[in-house]
Parts: C-alpha cells; sequence; structure tokens
C-alpha cells in the first residue's frame, strides 16, 4: 500500500483501466524483450548457427521469472537498461548465456517492444471507442424525432433534434476510427536491423550469405505474430510514427473534447444531464448542485492529450542522422501516457454516452420561447396564399415581433408574439390553423430521416465489423 509519501501519476491512481496500465507495466514490456531474444536465437539456429535446442529450450523456461531486483542492480552497475536484462537472463538460463542478444542492437528488443505494446494499446483503444460509438448510436435513434433549437455561434437557429445532434458526435468518432483503422492497416516493426540500421552485425553472423539475413528477419516476425516490417531503418524505428499514433489518439481526444463541452452546456440549459449518483456531491457549498464533473474530466484530459503531439513531432524532427538518445526519457513518459489518458478519456464517454438523460419538457419550453419568431415566415407565406400582400404582412410581423421580443428581453416574460397575432385580424386567414403551424416537428427538415440513414450506412457497418467487441460499460471509479 502507497504511504502517499511519493508522487504518484494520476493517470494510474485515479483514471486510466488497470488494462491498459498493464499493457504499458514493467512485466509486459520485460516479457517480451525476452520473447524477441528466444525468438531471434530460435531462428539463427534454424538457419545454421551454433545454437543447440537445449539452450532455447532454457530460454523458454525462463521467459516469464524474471528477477527484477537483480535487473536493477545490474543497471545500477552497467548504467544500461538491455544489457542488465541481458545479463540477469543469462543467470536464469546459464547454458544460453552466451547466445542471447546475438548480433542484435538493444533497439532490437526496445523498439520491436514498444511498437509491439503500442499495437496492443490502439487495440484497446479500438474496442473503447467502437463502444462509445454503439451508445451514441443508441442515444441517436432513440431521440431522432425529438425537435430541438439548433445553435449557430450559440444563438438559436433553425430546429434539429437531439438525435441528429448526437450523429455530429458520432461522426467525428467515425473520422477518427478510420484514421485508427489507416495506422493499423499500415502497422511495422522494426524489425531486425542490426546497430545503424545496415545488419552488418547479422551478415558477418552467416559469413555474407544476405539470403540467410533476410530470412532471418522474415522468421523472427512470424515468431511473434506480424507480417510486416520497415524496410529500411536507422538504429531505432522511425519517430515519425509515435507522431502519427499520438495525432490519432489527439483526434479522438478533439471528438470527446467537443462532445463533453456539448454536454455541459446543454447541462446549464438543463435539457441534457450527464449521469448523477444518489450520493454524489456536486459542490461542498452549495449542496443543490449538480456539476457535469464527467464531463469537465473528459475535457479536463482531452486538454491534455491535445498537448502531446507537438512534444513527439519535435523528438521526429531531431533525431541525428541514425539515431541519438535525447529521445529515450522523454519517449517513456509521453507516449504511455498519451495511451492512458485517452483510455480514461474513452471510459468516461462511455460512462456518460450510455447513461444521458434527457429532459424533453424543458427542450419544449425553450422550443415555445424561439419557435414563434422562427414560424413568423410561414405564417406570412400562408396569409399571402389567402390573398394577403406580403409587404403590409412583413412589416406587421416585424413590429410584433419587435414587441414581444422587448417583452422577453426587458420585463423577463414569456414570448407572446403567438397572442399578439391571434389578436390582430390582418392574420385572420390563419387564426384556426396556428397550432398546426407551430408544430415544431415541421421545422426539423430531414433530420429523422438523416439520423437513420447515416447510420444504416455509416456506423451500422463498422458496428457490425466489431461485433464481437461490443457490451463493454465505462466505470467512473472516483
Amino acid at each position: 500500500m502507497s504511504d502517499r509519501v511519493l508522487y504518484e501519476n494520476p493517470l494510474n491512481t485515479r483514471y486510466a483501466s488497470r488494462e491498459m496500465q498493464e499493457n504499458f507495466g514493467d512485466r509486459k514490456r520485460f516479457r517480451l524483450w525476452r520473447e524477441l531474444w528466444v525468438a531471434l536465437a530460435e531462428s539463427e539456429m534454424e538457419l545454421g548457427l551454433g545454437i543447440t535446442q537445449a539452450q532455447i529450450d532454457e530460454l523458454k523456461a525462463h521467459v516469464s521469472d524474471i528477477d527484477y531486483e537483480k535487473a536493477d542492480a545490474y543497471e545500477k552497475q552497467v548504467r544500461h537498461d538491455v544489457m542488465a536484462h541481458v545479463k540477469t537472463y543469462g543467470d536464469a538460463a546459464p547454458s544460453a548465456k552466451g547466445i542471447i542478444h546475438l548480433g542484435a542492437t538493444s533497439c532490437f528488443v526496445d523498439c520491436n517492444s514498444e511498437l509491439m505494446i503500442m499495437k496492443d494499446g490502439l487495440d484497446i483503444i479500438l474496442r473503447k471507442l467502437v463502444n462509445v460509438m454503439e451508445k451514441l448510436k443508441n442515444f441517436a435513434l432513440k431521440y431522432k424525432d425529438v425537435p430541438t433549437l439548433g445553435f449557430t455561434h450559440l444563438q438559436p437557429a433553425q430546429l434539429t433534434t437531439v438525435g441528429k445532434r448526437a450523429t455530429l458526435w458520432l461522426q467525428d468518432l467515425m473520422l477518427d476510427y478510420e484514421n485508427l483503422q489507416n495506422l493499423l492497416a499500415h502497422f511495422r516493426l522494426r524489425g531486425v536491423k542490426g546497430t545503424t540500421g545496415t545488419q552488418a552485425s547479422f551478415l558477418e553472423l552467416f559469413d555474407g550469405d544476405e539470403k540467410k539475413v533476410k530470412e532471418l528477419e522474415k522468421l523472427v516476425l512470424r515468431k511473434l505474430g506480424y507480417e510486416k516490417v520497415y524496410g529500411v531503418t536507422g538504429q531505432t524505428y522511425p519517430r515519425k510514427f509515435d507522431y502519427n499514433v499520438l495525432s490519432v489518439l489527439s483526434q479522438i481526444a478533439q471528438s470527446a473534447y467537443k462532445f463533453s463541452n456539448d454536454i455541459r452546456i446543454l447541462q446549464n440549459m438543463k435539457e441534457v444531464e450527464e449521469p448523477f449518483e444518489k450520493s454524489q456531491i456536486g459542490s461542498s457549498a452549495m449542496a443543490y448542485k449538480r456539476n457535469p464533473m464527467r464531463s469537465e474530466r473528459m475535457g479536463s484530459l482531452c486538454r491534455y492529450m491535445l498537448s502531446l503531439p507537438m512534444n513527439s513531432a519535435v523528438t521526429a524532427s531531431t533525431q541525428w542522422f541514425e539515431r541519438t538518445l535525447d529521445d529515450s526519457a522523454n519517449r517513456r513518459i509521453v507516449n504511455a501516457q498519451a495511451f492512458l489518458t485517452v483510455d480514461a478519456i474513452l471510459n468516461v464517454y462511455m460512462n456518460v454516452a450510455e447513461n444521458l438523460v434527457v429532459y424533453e419538457k424543458v427542450i419544449e419550453k425553450h422550443l415555445a420561447q424561439e419557435l414563434p419568431f422562427m414560424a413568423t415566415e410561414n405564417i406570412m407565406m400562408e396569409c399571402v396564399k389567402a390573398g394577403g400582400d406580403r409587404q403590409e404582412l412583413h412589416e406587421k410581423i416585424r413590429v410584433l415581433s419587435m414587441e414581444a421580443g422587448r417583452r422577453v428581453k426587458q420585463e423577463g416574460k414569456d414570448n407572446n408574439l403567438i397572442e399578439l397575432i391571434k389578436a390582430d385580424p390582418a392574420f385572420s386567414a390563419v387564426h384556426g390553423r396556428l397550432d398546426d403551424i407551430l408544430d415544431a416537428k415541421k421545422f426539423v427538415g430531414r433530420a429523422p430521416r438523416q439520423t437513420e440513414e447515416f447510420i444504416a450506412a455509416e456506423i451500422s457497418p463498422i458496428l457490425e465489423k466489431h461485433k464481437d467487441l461490443l457490451g463493454e460499460k465505462g466505470e467512473v471509479n472516483v
């Protein structure tokens, strides 16, 4: 148990899932190093180097039992984390001690394991992303017919529906999904490239046999379960890949940030509310408050994520020639924290999206305040059809609208434009049809159909493709 003396990263203690934390944990990383060493040694044996099956068997027997204390002690002595683990592995498998890491550079285990960890991290992100999409899809279809005020410039505009608005959130995530899929489709390992990427050490091991050197890389990849490899590298895989990964993670955060801000505004308007638990406290001073803490947390984490790709851009652009080590300490922090941050964001997003509360009566009340103004064109046109003069009607409805607007803004009263129209004989042609003209559903255009069509054409195929990943719930622990 922590004694609470030392700083602990809140991504670990409060926000990110255990699954993602374990994905970037030491146990997985160093186990992958040993799996890489086994794959390399076994492939070298199969291609004729003097390595025995007994040595391979001993290496395989000790893939998981890592003595971390011994490795830490070795690292203090040699100031090199990879060599510290080579020595530790050699102590555990003494018969194979002399062939561990044969011909390899540190980046054989470092870079390949980092890429494998990021691939697994992206798979976790993909799973959570499609689960958010499913929850928003269900919400959009449920409320596709519920009229609500649209807003441009944060001012009331033409009507939309609650469900149609949710498709905007969905479409953002769909674009993120496409970018994530593209990233995964072009995923590669560094491979078996040697110290500066020339494979010189392996060419030496195989007495200049280039065919065996090329086959070595293929064998190692196959044993690790991967197919694609970078055609050329320096000492490391291209650091631009880190930037590409963080850019996709940033885009997911951008989408979540937009959603969280919309929910915060809607909660202020009391139209839509994020889940609020029975014993939850909104304010230490104001007991009545129901703060949108989940959405605020999303926004806070998203803001941090948005700042991270610039770090990777600088790293990628300052790699001197074949490699410089000033990327190392930086990347230990930024890559893992980017994944942990987006993992945390999506956990909250799932929780909020699945449990949104819609207050339709409040929405109707807000519509009643604005719809009369929006309906004036329809009212005027109906009167013109009945023989009225368009210019005279326009002036009359302008004057009545100004009066109703003054009453709302200066006196704080309800919008009485419809009452004013009902009292004016110039509009007698529509007096009996005003309720029908003011039916909010007649002002939403194709919003309900757009919602159905978009989900059927764009979202449902994605969810069907990943149906085995669905059914997850977002947990908010604190």
